[in-house]
């Protein structure tokens, strides 16, 4: 193992006294690569890092509007087991009114209109968590 470190540690010199030997215009242009090469990584890595940013900004804003689409679907299923508790503790053999319907059939639409929603951000909060994840 330490033949083969020195190996190796005498390809290094050799590389060493190479840039060495090297026209110094030559060690300018390697220089430059570098730099250059530097600079892109660079932008790379702050592009990367405002996209992150955002997306985790965008993230939480979808996760907030998530929370209170829950929070509105649970109220009204509130509203729908207080309204059906009404009419049956006030009519319990009565045949719905047609308002009542339209009320039962107004809360079943938002409820599913809602879940459709939250369908929609789940799957875009997925689709943001994977972009994240490949950023």
């Amino acid at each position: 193992e330490v033949q083969k470190l020195h190996q190796q540690l005498e390809e290094k010199n050799g590389e060493i006294q190479q840039m060495i030997n090297q026209p110094p215009y030559e060690k300018e242009r390697e220089i430059l690569r570098l730099q250059k090469t530097l600079a892109e990584r660079e932008k790379a890595q702050a592009t990367s890092d405002v996209l992150c940013r955002s997306l985790t900004d965008e993230t939480h804003q979808l996760q907030r509007k998530l929370a209170s689409t829950a929070e509105m679907c649970q109220h009204l299923a509130k509203c729908l087991e207080e309204k059906q508790r009404k009419e049956k503790g006030n009519s319990d053999n009565q045949i719905p009114t047609e308002r009542s319907n339209q009320v039962f059939l107004q809360l079943l639409y938002n409820e599913t209109s809602l879940q459709a929603l939250m369908g929609n951000l789940q799957e875009e909060n997925r689709i943001l968590k994977q972009k994240v994840a490949h950023v």
